[in-house]
């Protein structure tokens, strides 16, 4: 791995010409770095130097790079203690609150949603309030993987963009509590879907590029009421094309 993401700590383009910045190629070998060392949640990184060094880039792209990882919720960077594999263990866990959640039954998906919808609304104001310009570019990052998993056909991608995006929104507000009740919501709603569904449902896709589009411009320009808003709008049509998808699979 050493080496590899000096060859242009600027940004690099694909086999298909897209341009990929220094740091978003350095978060991935952070993350491909964690996984080869075998280190777990609450584990200790290497130094920004150390990965610097590893990495064959510079602190300042590491550092970058460290803060679309801390935005992502892969890393905490913790002040005058160094950088730590991020806990995963979130605040509606079943070791938490006793599998209260049952992923099948329909009440209680609605019953998600509804609270996916206060969360998702309060965290996109908060986020136009508080974002950095390293949170946007991981919102506008994470906005354009969706975009090319849904042009490319590739489901797996698309959603690797979404949880990004709605991941980055929560860290963007800069309330920690919020931020792992929206991961949290999300990897429940996740799990309903796959249990009671058989998978991902509905053809929402085209909208919600458009409606992350809108959450986007309204949290980087600044306007709360209006992010709030295209939060609400998005979580309100992903909820209505679940309904739409359990009315087709159960009367055809």
């Amino acid at each position: 791995m050493v080496g590899v993401a000096a060859q242009n700590e600027g940004g690099t383009g694909s086999g298909t010409g897209s341009y990929r910045p220094g740091y978003e190629l350095v978060a991935e070998r952070i993350l491909e770095l964690i996984a080869e060392s075998g280190l777990r949640p609450g584990d200790r990184m290497p130094t920004e130097n150390d990965l610097a060094a590893q990495l064959g880039t510079s602190r300042t792209v590491v550092r970058e790079a460290v803060k679309i990882l801390s935005a992502l919720g892969r890393v905490s960077a913790q002040k005058g203690r160094g950088l730590y594999v991020a806990d995963d263990e979130g605040l509606l866990s079943a070791s938490r609150w006793g599998g209260f959640f049952l992923p099948t039954d329909l009440d209680h998906v609605y019953m998600l949603f509804e609270f996916r919808r206060v969360q998702e609304v309060a965290a996109s104001r908060l986020a136009a309030v508080h974002a950095t310009p390293a949170e946007l570019r991981v919102l506008a990052t994470a906005a354009e993987l969706c975009r090319e998993g849904h042009v490319t056909g590739q489901a797996p991608l698309f959603d690797r963009g979404d949880d990004d995006f709605h991941a980055g929104i929560a860290a963007a507000s800069h309330n920690a509590f919020l931020a792992a009740a929206v991961r949290e919501a999300r990897r429940l709603q996740r799990q309903s879907s796959i249990i009671g569904m058989h998978g991902t449902v509905g053809g929402h896709a085209d909208e919600a590029l458009a409606e992350h589009a809108a959450i986007y411009e309204a949290i980087r320009d600044g306007d709360a009421d209006a992010a709030g808003h295209a939060a609400a709008v998005h979580i309100d049509n992903t909820m209505e094309d679940y309904r739409r998808e359990i009315q087709r699979r159960l009367f055809g």
